[in-house]
């Protein structure tokens, strides 16, 4: 028996659990918000240590640390930073993300050299954004790290080996998943100049300990830790119900898109994580609640009083444009309206299809490259709405579950410490998560003729909108 410890270092907040390495049994927690100041690493470290002020750590023997993705903390030489971090959804970065695919050579090159087209989220970005918004901080910068590495690195007390994992990396934009390297070459491409990159290390195994022994294991990306601590293997895919949508799955290789369509990420087992992003989400569900003078669990309840099909209402629900298809200048718009079907209800329910039915093209283009999907996991508060829950399966056209609220990154990250503490080519079986399971049944017919109603309204308004 062993006890060990997850870090979860938000946007917003850091987040302890403590289990037991055995069995995965929560034995105690702490949380804190960040202060005011969230682009300063330091405040980071301020919110662990009130998280942890309670006597967390007490005989743990390992941690991992799980954080925000794709924030870059640029430092110098000596190891300080050379100016706030810059977080995951920074939206200034987006020109700087669109002048450096024009740099390579356009989106396929970037598919090919990476797996990964730059947007304002990735490093790479930000990399170019500096060198161009502040070039003396840019002319300044030795080294990059994102938040799990640096925090990995000040609870080791800063030794002259920095660290990162294969999840944390492929969000970089300049290490390849296919390759399981990085591209030096594009950093400088970004920056102007080549700087020092973490060592990226195995899934079970340690970056170090800390001045009082701790073991502290590799850590990872928000996403990867929360997959982990859902227990995900081959055969899951993830939806994740934001304002925009994202659609990843385990898969057993890198998948390389030309396109760009793919995001090629690595989980925090070994396996590879292939994403595609939607605009497109609840916030659809929000506009039309909007619309109807409602919230969205009244667009739930008025979703149920139509039918499969919504009187054939169709909603192409691209009301910010879309990435998937890509049709960056676009528009939302509903189809098929009749007066029997100009009801509330009827607009309701083509909301819910609509989102769904956006995101099953995005799962669609997965399962097009090989990936297969046994079960889907849905994840959002929208998830928990009867009407998602009603719908999703058939449209689908497989199992969802939806898991019971937990803290899952923090206990992903908690798992990848028990790993790292015991060893083994596999990581430690913990329970799987409590869950609530909804199959197709006999609506599965039902679902698929408004998925193919659905397509055929994509199709006749964006002729060849997935290259077909």
């Amino acid at each position: 028996m062993g006890i060990v410890a997850g870090l979860e270092s938000s946007a917003e907040y850091t987040r302890i659990i403590v289990c037991d390495a055995d069995s995965g049994a929560v034995v105690r927690h702490g949380h804190a918000d960040h202060p005011a100041e969230r682009d300063d690493p330091q405040s980071w470290l301020m919110s662990l240590g009130k998280a942890a002020s309670s006597g967390q750590f007490a005989d743990v023997e390992a941690i991992g640390v799980a954080a925000q993705q794709q924030g870059l903390i640029a430092l110098d030489s000596g190891g300080n930073p050379v100016r706030p971090a810059l977080l995951g959804n920074d939206r200034r970065i987006q020109p700087a993300a669109a002048d450096l695919v024009d740099a390579l050579g356009g989106r396929q090159a970037w598919a090919e050299a990476v797996g990964t087209v730059p947007e304002a989220g990735h490093p790479v970005s930000k990399l170019r954004w500096l060198a161009r918004a502040e070039p003396q901080a840019a002319a300044a910068v030795a080294e990059v790290l994102q938040p799990h590495d640096w925090l990995v690195w000040q609870l080791m007390a800063r030794p002259s080996r920095r660290t990162t994992d294969r999840g944390e990396a492929s969000g970089t934009g300049y290490w390849s998943a296919a390759l399981e390297s990085y591209r030096p070459d594009l950093v400088e491409l970004a920056l102007g100049h080549q700087v020092a990159l973490p060592e990226v290390i195995g899934p079970a195994e340690p970056a170090g300990r800390t001045p009082e022994g701790l073991l502290i294991s590799a850590g990872t990306g928000e996403t990867m830790a929360a997959a982990f601590g859902l227990g995900l293997e081959a055969g899951d895919a993830v939806i994740s119900l934001g304002a925009s949508g994202s659609v990843c799955a385990v898969h057993h290789e890198a998948l390389n898109d030309p396109t760009g369509t793919i995001t090629s990420y690595a989980d925090a087992t070994g396996m590879h994580m292939p994403a595609v992003r939607t605009l497109n989400a609840t916030r659809v569900l929000r506009g039309a609640a909007e619309m109807l003078g409602t919230d969205v669990k009244g667009l739930s309840d008025l979703a149920q009083r139509s039918t499969p099909g919504a009187y054939g209402l169709v909603l192409l629900p691209y009301l910010e444009g879309e990435l998937t298809p890509n049709l960056p200048h676009t528009a939302g718009s509903l189809h098929g309206l009749r007066r029997e079907s100009m009801k509330p209800e009827h607009l309701a329910r083509a909301a819910v299809e609509g989102m769904l039915c956006g995101l099953a093209d995005a799962l669609d283009v997965l399962r097009g490259r090989g990936v297969q999907v046994r079960r889907l996991f849905l994840l959002g508060p929208a998830a928990n709405l009867p009407a998602v829950q009603a719908a999703a399966p058939a449209l689908f056209g497989t199992q969802v579950v939806v898991p019971m609220p937990a803290d899952y990154t923090a206990i992903g990250a908690a798992r990848q410490a028990a790993w790292a503490l015991k060893g083994g080519a596999q990581p430690p079986r913990w329970p799987a998560a409590e869950c609530e399971v909804f199959e197709p049944g006999e609506s599965f017919d039902a679902g698929q003729a408004v998925r193919q109603q659905y397509v055929t309204v994509r199709e006749e308004t964006y002729p060849g909108a997935f290259g077909g």
